[in-house]
């Protein structure tokens, strides 16, 4: 008590202010939790220890680091021991679509009691908590951090977003029309075809409609949705979800493009005879159906449902527990660190200890040591055991093991590598895709001026883009990218004729009213060299102004790569808008080899005999409208001169960012004055977007350029450099006659690559459904999903978002 006593100074008592890590070690994945990993391993040591000045835990193996590091003597020792829990208790039915949360897919996890006790460092000096001898100073600190949340815990939201609804901002003022229309109050069918299931009633007018075909082939017609791009009409309810409990009710708002709330439902219903208190349930609101097509072919096929998938352990392979949507990152992270320059650069080659060392006092916010921490976590094994499972009494004496693991919950690296982002750091789902340039973003940043240690660069490689107008004259254009993103051509399918009967078969089930079995669907198969000669191929550039002609032209455009990273990420873009701006998911397999040459896509530079045209600005009038999106956006009701200025502002980069402009200033004091050479003056971007395009290896202008056309979104704007308007796509094309150079900072070689792995999507959009990651190592496919990680039977190599190639030559 007396050495306690003498180290008091170095205890405090927390803040409401102060982050208490309680739940998890800062540098490693050791938890308060005392399991079983080896055979008759003591595990009285334990637990974790939480500095009672820093308030930051540690692991047995790892607290005598930090006291060396700080110098703080004084610990909390918490251990919390699995409490008797029968084996055989029943699975909750699933609510939300979410795995691991209140609600959702039921973990069945177990119960812990928790004991405690004060350590002193460095002799492990122990005193019993509670005890009514210790001081004041100390009872009221350690009470603190006991009752707090944990820092950890507060950074989980364990609901999904999605499921959250809000209340329209159509309910309220939602104008019905006086047509006399009374719906009946069954044997509902489509005014548009013949569908009686699926069925939308249009809120103002009282149009009953089918709903949005799915992308399996199975679902409506797009008649209700399609009805909302003709009129405008935005809210619609469900039949067959209306009951008396009118919560329940299924109402989506396709102006705002989610399930919503509306508030006087009971008279809106009214308006057209319905008499809610007499209608029965017969229908799944849209959330039901998300949840029904978790058992459906793609869902079972990419995540080997109903397989016997045997199970892995040990180094390489660790599974990460699922945080509620965090699905992304697991399965992002699981194929990034198992490549090379990831693993050296934070496993291999950098030790915890070294890690920990070179950290800030908080570890928990420096992404080089969660990287580091996350990178042993996986890699090691340590964590790579099968859990323990006590007998049906919870007799702890008789504790065998399970073949699923517990994985390793990655809290921390989430929590920094999402700081300050607007989405990563929020519990919804994420693109799997955007997440990978966020992460190669962060971690290039972190390594500025270690080329050396850089591990993103083993994805880093050159584009350049050649233009050549009709007077023979050539401009070329490079930017350095992370990611091939690549267009698939439908019309490239090999297998055409099982489509056309699939057709056939499918009208006639149309006719009939009845629906197609998974087994009898048809998708379109696409090679993938089909793919990348696609993004290749030479094109037409319509409205290209040439400084060689002074004129607007058709130029002929073409695409080459002027470096071959160590690794290849190809971006299936699966994900497509039809017209209405509806987001459709291409229905589509994929015919991946096991090894692809690229070869045929090197840039070759500034030929002999080629001229380069003349370094000229474009029009001094600057940019015109495109007629084509002004067209569209007047036939909606737009006035003309509106139409026009929101295509100049947002520089024809489509006809949704027109919109969008078009709806953000409607009500700009200057929105009826003539169209001005002033207003085509670039307008202010927020100067750290720009930094950011460019650490992505785009040019200052050009990320200027597609900052001002997406209004400031980056994605967007990234989108834009890749796929430019006709009209602008001359402004970034800067004259290059440096042949076929190669930035030194990246890496090269031949063009022949093998397939590692794939990251797989489930779900009608990025930001909702799951994702499933597949890695070739020690010779076979193996499946990481979330957690459970086992030998892959039957790998969906046709079904990948993402697909990441090994350069051969490496």
């Amino acid at each position: 008590m007396e050495l306690l006593r003498s180290n008091l100074s170095r205890l405090r008592i927390p803040e409401p202010t102060n982050r208490i890590y309680k739940h998890e070690c800062c540098i490693s994945f050791d938890t308060p939790r005392i399991q079983l990993r080896v055979k008759n391993e003591d595990r009285s040591e334990g637990g974790l220890f939480v500095d009672m000045n820093s308030f930051l835990a540690f692991g047995k193996e790892f607290v005598d680091w930090n006291y060396k590091k700080s110098g703080n003597p004084v610990y909390l020792h918490i251990k919390e021991t699995k409490k008797a829990v029968s084996e055989d208790r029943p699975s909750k039915k699933p609510t939300l679509l979410a795995i691991g949360v209140e609600g959702g897919f039921d973990n069945n996890d177990p119960e812990y009691e928790q004991s405690y006790e004060i350590v002193i460092l460095p002799d492990y000096a122990r005193l019993p908590f509670p005890c009514v001898d210790l001081p004041e100073k100390v009872r009221l600190a350690v009470d603190a951090v006991i009752m707090n949340v944990g820092a950890e815990k507060k950074e989980q939201v364990a609901v999904w977003t999605a499921d959250t609804k809000h209340v329209s901002k159509h309910a309220l003022e939602l104008k019905q029309l006086d047509n006399g229309v009374i719906v009946p109050p069954s044997s509902w069918k489509c005014e548009k075809c013949d569908k009686m299931e699926n069925l939308w009633l249009n809120l103002t007018d009282g149009s009953i409609l089918c709903g949005r075909r799915n992308w399996d082939g199975t679902g409506g017609n797009d008649h209700a949705v399609n009805h909302y791009s003709t009129t405008g009409y935005p809210l619609a309810v469900k039949l067959g979800t209306i009951t008396a409990d009118l919560e329940a009710a299924d109402v989506y708002s396709y102006a705002e493009d989610e399930s919503v709330v509306d508030p006087l439902l009971a008279q809106h219903l009214q308006h057209f005879g319905i008499d809610f208190s007499s209608l029965q349930k017969t229908e799944m609101t849209t959330a039901e159906r998300e949840l029904d097509q978790n058992t459906n072919f793609d869902w079972n096929r990419i995540q080997e449902s109903g397989q016997e998938v045997e199970p892995l352990f040990g180094p390489g392979y660790t599974g990460l527990v699922n945080l509620g949507n965090s699905c992304y990152l697991a399965a992002t992270m699981q194929v990034v660190f198992s490549t090379h320059g990831f693993c050296s650069r934070y496993y291999l080659n950098q030790s915890l200890k070294a890690a920990f060392d070179s950290a800030p006092a908080d570890p928990t916010v420096d992404l080089n040591t969660q990287l580091a921490k996350l990178a042993h976590g996986l890699l090691s094994g340590r964590y790579s055991i099968p859990a323990t499972k006590k007998d049906d009494a919870g007799d702890s004496a008789h504790t065998t093991l399970k073949d699923k693991q517990e994985g390793i919950p990655p809290r921390m690296f989430k929590c920094v590598i999402a700081a300050n982002h607007p989405e990563f750091s929020t519990m919804r789902q994420q693109d799997a895709l955007e997440f990978f340039l966020h992460l190669i973003d962060q971690v290039e940043r972190i390594n500025t001026g270690n080329q050396v240690l850089d591990p993103s660069k083993s994805f880093k490689f050159g584009v350049e883009e050649r233009l050549q107008c009709p007077s023979g004259k050539v401009a070329y254009n490079k930017r350095c990218d992370y990611i091939l993103s690549l267009n698939i051509p439908l019309h490239k399918a090999t297998n055409k004729k099982k489509l056309e009967d699939f057709k056939m078969l499918k009208a006639e089930k149309d006719a009939k009213g009845e629906e197609l079995s998974s087994d009898e669907i048809v998708r379109p198969r696409v090679p993938l060299m089909d793919c990348l000669d696609c993004f290749a191929a030479p094109e037409e550039l319509h409205d290209f102004y040439s400084s060689a002609l002074n004129a607007k032209t058709t130029a002929i455009k073409s695409v080459g790569l002027t470096s071959f990273p160590d690794y290849l990420v190809l971006h299936m873009r699966k994900f497509v808008l039809e017209e209405g701006w509806v987001p459709k998911k291409l229905d589509v397999y994929i015919d991946v080899p096991d090894t692809i040459d690229i070869s045929f896509m090197r840039s070759k530079g500034l030929q002999s005999g080629e001229e380069l045209l003349p370094d000229a600005a474009a029009e001094d009038d600057g940019i015109s409208a495109n007629e084509d999106i002004v067209n569209q956006l007047a036939s909606m009701g737009f006035q003309y001169l509106h139409c026009q200025k929101a295509a100049i502002n947002t520089m024809n980069a489509g006809v949704e960012e027109a919109m969008n402009w078009l709806l953000s200033h409607m009500h700009d004091p200057d929105i009826d004055e003539p169209v001005t050479k002033a207003q085509k003056d670039v307008p202010h971007v927020d100067q750290s977007k720009v930094e950011t395009l460019i650490s992505f290896g785009f040019e200052e202008e050009v990320a200027r350029k597609a900052l001002q056309a997406s209004g400031g979104d980056i994605g967007k704007a990234t989108e834009w450099i890749f796929n430019p308007p006709a009209d602008t796509s001359n402004m970034d094309a800067t004259p290059s006659s440096s042949g076929n150079v190669v930035d030194t900072a990246m890496s090269d070689g031949q063009g022949r690559y093998r397939l590692i792995g794939l990251v797989s999507h489930i779900g009608t959009s990025t930001h909702c459904g799951h994702y499933v990651a597949h890695i070739y190592k020690d010779g076979r496919w193996v499946i990481f999903n979330d957690d459970k990680v086992g030998i892959s039977k039957n790998p969906p190599l046709d079904m990948g978002y993402l697909y990441f190639f090994e350069r051969i030559d490496r």
